[in-house]
């Protein structure tokens, strides 16, 4: 079985056919997904997916691209983080890529979500781009160690991903892995610690291969747990037996679907 840690199943262009993406992830043996708080605005219909289907877990926080925002504090993030479905604070982080000045709101906003984590004993979904070196400072500046979570999504360098894992988190490989030209990207999904690693889609995000170019979802997931398989010279259930297992010990869940805290 797979589960698929990172997606967005509120999103429009997923949400309209939510039955079809639930029947489609039973039939490639995905298990349960991890839908994805982007702002607090929609938060309330991210955490409704998970209160309305068992196998649906939420996250909240306010994503690094997102400038129009009223800054969350550490304390509101971590009321809303105490309903029992929703098991992670995120996604958050830094992205130097997409937005350029003085951003100096965002790291703020960033530690915001590592002190609601500690608050509340959750993991973070960690989102970094061109910004590595800020990311890490602020993680070790801040405590992020204290209750771990993973570095989604990722693109970065080996060492980026070693110094991650001294600080208690796990690295996720979506789509991205799969493609022709991430030779980076698959050395490290190669060369990882099997209990330091995580899957996701990213939905409707970063379409694996052989969808390259589609709308993601989470039944995708199983092509992301193949082509690690390939870099690895491993067996398939290998890779999803981990992976699960990972999830549910990453995100402090039991796999009758309750928090463990």
């Amino acid at each position: 079985m797979f589960i698929d840690s990172h997606c967005h199943l509120d999103f429009p262009d997923l949400a309209k056919d939510l039955d079809g993406l639930l029947h489609n992830m039973q039939e490639n043996q995905v298990t349960h997904a991890l839908c994805v708080s982007v702002n607090l605005p929609d938060f309330p219909r991210v955490r409704a997916l998970a209160e309305a289907h068992e196998n649906l877990f939420a996250s909240v926080g306010v994503h690094p691209d997102y400038e129009d925002q009223i800054e969350p504090h550490a304390d509101q993030l971590a009321e809303l983080a105490k309903h029992p479905k929703v098991i992670a604070i995120g996604e958050t982080g830094l992205d130097y890529f997409r937005l350029q000045g003085d951003l100096e709101w965002q790291r703020e906003r960033f530690r915001q979500h590592i002190r609601a984590a500690r608050k509340v004993n959750k993991p973070l979904i960690i989102h970094t781009r061109s910004a590595a070196a800020d990311t890490l400072r602020i993680m070790q500046e801040e405590g992020a160690d204290d209750v771990g979570g993973v570095m989604h999504c990722f693109t970065e360098s080996w060492e980026v991903a070693q110094q991650a894992i001294a600080m208690n988190f796990y690295i996720s490989f979506s789509g991205i892995v799969t493609f022709k030209n991430a030779v980076t990207l698959k050395e490290v999904a190669k060369n990882i610690r099997l209990d330091r690693m995580l899957i996701e889609t990213d939905s409707p995000y970063l379409a694996p291969v052989p969808f390259r170019g589609k709308l993601n979802q989470p039944a995708f997931v199983c092509h992301v747990a193949e082509e690690i398989a390939r870099l690895r010279g491993a067996e398939l259930e290998e890779i999803a037996i981990a992976t699960t297992d990972n999830f549910f010990n990453c995100f402090r869940v039991s796999k009758n679907g309750l928090y463990a805290s």
